[in-house]
């Protein structure tokens, strides 16, 4: 469900549970304490071995594309960093 309060645009659900799984699997980024990231590589095996979720290969790829054209995601180098909305 998308937050109203949030100022990302809104995505279909599917792609917002791809976001949400893999906010859960970053870490604190190299560069930053602040930054949560993930490298793409590592997105991507975590995406294969989700048990939440039942992707294939274009479809992780399309979920991440879209998270990065909308803002949840910005990408450094080969890493994913996530993008929290304001509060």
């Amino acid at each position: 469900m998308n937050d109203l309060s949030d100022p990302r645009p809104s995505l279909p659900e599917w792609i917002v549970d791809v976001y949400d799984v893999l906010s859960t699997h970053s870490h604190n980024s190299a560069e930053s304490e602040d930054v949560q990231s993930i490298p793409r590589e590592q997105a991507f095996e975590v995406l294969h071995n989700s048990d939440e979720l039942a992707l294939e290969s274009e479809d992780a790829s399309h979920a991440l594309t879209r998270l990065l054209e909308r803002g949840y995601f910005y990408e450094v180098g080969n890493e994913l960093r996530v993008t929290m909305p304001e509060d």
